[in-house]
């Protein structure tokens, strides 16, 4: 992938969808227009962290490179040469692949 031209601001992150497989352990193959959309992605890029109430920063615990599940709504979709997107807050993230 070619190096984006866009940093998410504060507690914003990137995320690119990873693909949910076609076919189920049944080997039932899933349509494209059955399919819902991926609740799993990996972090693209991330802001510098929230901002409090006193002005310090609190870095975010979510990292460039991490694999997320994140909630079934969150996040704006957003298409950056010609990829698919989500910019979400670390708060819409629920947890961390290990």
């Amino acid at each position: 992938m070619s190096k984006l031209n866009v940093r998410p601001l504060h507690d914003r992150l990137l995320v690119k969808r990873m693909g949910e497989e076609d076919v189920t352990a049944g080997g039932i193959i899933i349509p494209d227009t059955a399919k819902e959309k991926p609740q799993r992605g990996e972090v693209v890029a991330t802001g510098k962290g929230r901002i409090l109430e006193d002005g310090t920063v609190l870095p975010l615990e979510v990292k460039s490179g991490d694999k997320v599940l994140f909630s079934k709504y969150s996040g704006t979709e957003l298409k950056l040469d010609g990829v698919e997107f989500l910019m979400m807050r670390e708060d819409d993230v629920l947890g961390i692949f290990n």
